[in-house]
């Protein structure tokens, strides 16, 4: 009996902590790039579009974006008149838990939250449209403190809050806005403020804060309708601040790279390159309107930005220069993923996604889909701004209520379920490059395969005699699922 478990524990141990799927915990992911790390994916899909899995309608009004860790998928989304925080399983789209976060934001544009929740350990962490920040466990939703933007001299921005808190170190960063401060710290374990930018007063917009190291120090770099800059991650001191001229809203992410930091503005504004030197001396770049980026936002892939510009479409444009490489209109506006060299461009209008290669050569499509089925409760004046996301080999969109988790993954990898091993640890990484979700602990899947163990060494311990056992029994539960 031991010489059957000695595998079982090694693959189960493998397969749970050594090797994990690459996780998504917070808007545009761990390195705020909204690149994902995802490699072996389709370079072209079928005329109908990658493979779906599953479709929910329990995802709530709202535009909220997704963070998936450990094999759950966390969003936000208004049901009734109540926003919550909700987790589903990323492999089903079955719900897991929901969690009361704040009073309904209304608002013309489609009611409910905008953030996207930020998973740090065991605790998640929620902001809704009216301000009001959650922290909650991720096992069940339990919420273990709650805090408001009001009570910090924040004032509701017109289209509500909209950013995705930054949880960094031991601190929760977020952005209230007003005379108090306009970024504001609080200890990520109790609520309880740490400090808020004094120096710094600009009312809030709906771009969210990043982590940087820069010059020795831990910085947060935060955008409002009239400033970009650093501030110190320890006392919330400004290191060095840039003007800028928002118009109407300010949305899209900061970039950094290389102590170079990019912003971009909607309506008309444009773009704007500075450095950030030696002892946070701030040397101006570029400023242009080349990337007149809405709220799509903007991704720096391989020294060249993309992204939608109310200039010219679809844009390319160098991220040392800032010069236009090339410009299509070739899909009409919207917001931009980037995984394993591809751009998913997401179309809000329409719900169309186009599948380009990342180059600055031009406009290069493999391959586009409609997203369906498509929600009947959006506002006339809403569109499909949900930005897409692809984790563990999946594509993920959302449109309200609706979310739909889409196959990715380069169908080739399935010749390895046809190969024979000799060896039973060939046979392990054959089934976790066939079945991601494997490799995430307390998956669905995981624990099914788990379960699938158990069984076999009861009912057929003989098959713990072939090298390929990880593989077969890894298939079947695939099998039991379809």
């Amino acid at each position: 009996m031991k010489r059957i478990l000695s595998p079982f524990a090694l693959f189960v141990l493998c397969s749970t902590s050594n090797v994990t799927a690459a996780d998504w915990p917070r808007w545009r992911g761990a390195d705020f790039d909204d690149i994902s790390k995802e490699t072996g994916l389709l370079k072209k899909w079928p005329a109908e579009g990658p493979r779906k899995l599953w479709t929910t309608d329990k995802a709530g009004l709202g535009y909220s974006g997704f963070s998936i860790v450990g094999g759950t998928l966390f969003t936000m989304g208004l049901l009734e008149d109540t926003e919550h925080l909700l987790a589903f399983d990323a492999a089903t789209g079955a719900p897991k838990w929901s969690t009361p976060v704040g009073a309904i934001l209304k608002n013309n544009w489609g009611d409910g939250p905008r953030g996207t929740p930020t998973v740090d350990g065991d605790r998640v962490y929620a902001l809704s449209g009216q301000g009001d920040l959650i922290c909650a466990k991720v096992s069940d939703g339990k919420a273990l403190w709650s805090a408001a933007m009001k009570d910090f001299g924040g004032k509701v921005p017109g289209w509500g809050y909209t950013e995705s808190v930054l949880v960094d170190g031991n601190k929760v960063v977020c952005t209230p806005g007003g005379a108090q401060g306009t970024l504001l710290a609080l200890d990520k374990m109790t609520g309880k403020k740490v400090w808020q930018t004094a120096e710094w007063t600009d009312g809030a917009q709906y771009s969210s804060p990043i982590a940087v190291n820069l010059n020795g120090s831990r910085q947060y770099i935060a955008l409002t309708m009239q400033h970009f800059g650093g501030f110190d991650a320890a006392d919330g001191r400004k290191l060095w601040l840039s003007d800028w001229t928002g118009k109407t809203a300010v949305i899209p992410t900061p970039i950094f790279f290389g102590g170079d930091v990019y912003v971009a503005s909607g309506y008309g504004v444009g773009c704007k390159l500075v450095h950030v030197g030696a002892q946070n001396a701030v040397t101006e770049g570029w400023t242009n309107t080349n990337m007149i980026n809405h709220h799509g936002g903007v991704v720096l892939h391989k020294g060249y930005l993309y992204g939608y510009s109310d200039k010219g479409g679809w844009t390319c444009q160098d991220w040392k220069t800032g010069e236009v490489k090339w410009a299509s209109k070739s899909l009409g506006k919207g917001a931009i993923h980037c995984a394993d060299d591809m751009l998913y461009l997401l179309d809000e209008g329409s719900g169309t996604v186009a599948l380009i290669e990342a180059s600055p050569e031009g406009w290069k499509e493999n391959a586009r889909f409609k997203l369906e089925p498509q929600t009947t409760q959006r506002k006339p004046s809403g569109k499909v701004w949900t930005h897409p996301v692809v984790v563990n080999g999946k594509l993920y969109l959302r449109d309200q209520e609706l979310l739909s988790c889409f196959d990715v993954r380069d169908s080739s990898a399935g010749a390895a379920a046809q190969t024979k091993f000799t060896d039973p640890e060939q046979a392990k990484q054959a089934a976790l490059k066939l079945f991601p979700d494997l490799g995430v602990a307390g998956s669905a899947f995981n624990q099914a395969f788990v379960a699938k163990v158990q069984e076999a060494r009861q009912s057929n311990a003989a098959l713990f005699q072939d090298a390929n056992w990880p593989l077969i029994l890894a298939k079947a539960v695939a099998a039991q699922k379809r």
